[in-house]
């Protein structure tokens, strides 16, 4: 039985549907996001926004961001080796923690962070970084603004975008959807609660 692109991604749907994972973890796609973000949010297959407050500059805010990785999110990456093996993808071993410090966060157009390049950054305002592969490619920017109320507190948008490359692309990422908001919800939480004082909300 030939198994098409569009019967793989309705088992997948369906399986996430049965076990809850559809209303959980839907993605939501806002009415309308920041002016610097637009030229790469174009054409995107999935588009997720997550919101927390923190009292942390941008560069803090990254640095935490970018060095979350417990150990199970590392034991995810020996799991993703071998479904990507299966879709004809590679990947380049695992990920080693990092404990970046503000100001080892790169803002230069070019420069490589972790296994993302630098596409746009603007101090204090906007951070784009994105990866490339065969099958998507993925984007992942941080936006920053001041929360209701001022004072020193800022809220951070931590936004992600696919762009879907070939038919792999969706099934791909269709599977690891409900990994993926369990991370960059998890780095989310984690960046804002390293500088923010105890009990500060997120959401």
């Amino acid at each position: 039985m030939r198994v098409t692109t569009e019967t793989l991604l309705m088992l997948v749907g369906g399986i996430h549907c049965a076990i809850g994972l559809g209303m959980l973890f839907q993605s939501r796609t806002p009415s309308s996001l920041p002016e610097a973000l637009r030229p790469f949010a174009e054409g995107a297959d999935h588009v997720d926004v997550k919101t927390v407050e923190s009292e942390a500059t941008l560069r803090e805010f990254l640095a935490a961001l970018m060095s979350y990785q417990p150990a199970w999110m590392t034991a995810l990456y020996g799991v993703r080796g071998v479904f990507v093996r299966l879709l004809g993808m590679r990947q380049h071993g695992v990920p080693r923690p990092q404990h970046l410090r503000p100001e080892d966060i790169p803002m230069a157009p070019g420069s490589a962070a972790s296994f993302f390049t630098v596409r746009h950054a603007e101090e204090e305002h906007v951070w784009v970084v994105a990866a490339t592969d065969k099958h998507l490619e993925a984007t992942l920017a941080v936006v920053v603004e001041p929360a209701p109320g001022g004072e020193a507190r800022r809220r951070f948008h931590v936004v992600t975008l696919v762009h879907y490359r070939n038919w792999a692309g969706p099934v791909y990422f269709n599977v690891i959807r409900p990994f993926h908001h369990l991370v960059v919800g998890g780095m989310a939480r984690t960046a804002a609660e390293a500088v923010t004082a105890p009990g500060a909300a997120s959401r």
